[in-house]
């Protein structure tokens, strides 16, 4: 870890809140979990606070030791992992079919990095919804640099109650987002409502699949891992989320769980028995690395006090992820493409 990048996680850690208030608000976000006692109907209550909690803890951790590209991928054989993940976000640009001159929506866009790449691929202008401050703060720095901030912009909203006309976007796209969304019923109705009448959304989503047994103490602790690290209120299975599809009034064009086609498990990068050197901070021992700095950071409050904890949560969402892979119990990219009717008789 360099001395720059060990600075600016240090100093990212809580996003915008005052360096002082970030233990108390990791108290708090653990609080909303099943490992701690919480309940699944709070954190859907309360998922505004909770998710712009999580992402003020670990956006810095996640630029860190990912990039600007929060996401998974599948992976080919000799492919890298950067590789990957821009294949993945130019494969749901062809999909959509995007043009150039066309407005997109990207739903749910962390720090903007598959919206500066499908904009440089596509040659459209980009919309990222966002509703955290924070990573809102960071994207625009990052697009200026890309020099992309005339055609892309950031707008600070919720997803489940948009801040744009109905019948607004040519096109409208969502990468391991919506998964955050308390009710995904009302969160499609909203993008299906923004979207123009016979166009295209398409969305990679975290979906429990059909090997996930509810009554199975691995697979519910797996779970919970997964939800605490990851900033989610309830992981839903795949029919759950092809039946809020239909019920907001999409019609489905096709899905399927990508990870199934993947020569590559798409968990590697997380996995203790693998090393990379082009990935090496998303391994396990260069996560163990972090950890330490982050402790040293903390000790000689560097980094505020309640780093290390965010940290430890992180670990735990990687731990559920390998093995949630590993069983086959959940996917993060299942893809989806549906399509909003000209009309509702057509």
């Amino acid at each position: 870890m360099s001395k720059e990048g060990a600075f600016d996680l240090a100093s990212g850690v809580g996003g915008k809140m005052s360096k002082a208030d970030v233990l108390c608000a990791v108290e708090k976000y653990e609080k909303y979990h099943g490992f701690y006692g919480g309940e699944r109907e709070e954190r859907e209550a309360n998922y505004t606070d909770m998710v712009n909690k999580y992402y003020d803890l670990v956006t810095s951790f996640y630029e860190f030791g990912w990039g600007e590209s929060f996401h998974f991928a599948p992976r080919w054989i000799g492919e890298s992992f950067r590789e990957s993940i821009k294949r993945h976000e130019h494969f749901l640009a062809l999909e959509l079919g995007l043009k150039p001159g066309q407005k997109v929506l990207d739903v749910g866009c962390g720090i903007g990095g598959p919206l500066r790449e499908i904009a440089k691929f596509s040659y459209t202008s980009i919309t990222g919804l966002n509703n955290n401050s924070y990573q809102i703060t960071r994207g625009e720095e990052l697009n200026r640099i890309a020099k992309l901030d005339k055609t892309c912009n950031f707008v600070k909203g919720d997803f489940m109650k948009m801040p744009f006309d109905d019948n607004t976007f040519d096109a409208i796209y969502a990468i391991e987002a919506t998964c955050h969304a308390p009710d995904p019923y009302g969160c499609f109705k909203e993008i299906y409502r923004v979207l123009k009448p016979g166009q295209r959304f398409a969305a990679y989503e975290w979906c429990l699949t059909n090997s996930f047994d509810p009554n199975n103490q691995d697979h519910q602790k797996i779970k919970a891992e997964i939800e605490i690290g990851s900033g989610l209120p309830d992981i839903k299975t795949i029919e759950k989320c092809l039946e809020a599809l239909k019920q907001a009034g999409f019609e489905i064009i096709w899905g399927k769980d990508l990870t199934e086609d993947s020569p590559v498990p798409w968990y590697l990068p997380l996995d203790g028995g693998q090393f990379s050197i082009t990935n090496f901070r998303a391994t396990a021992i260069g996560r163990c690395v972090t950890k330490y700095m982050v402790r040293a950071l903390e000790y000689i409050r560097l980094a505020p006090k309640g780093s290390e904890r965010v940290q430890n949560f992180l670990e735990q969402a990687a731990r559920g992820l390998v093995e949630g892979g590993k069983k086959e119990v959940m996917t993060p990219m299942y893809f989806f493409l549906v399509r909003k009717p000209l009309s509702s008789d057509e």
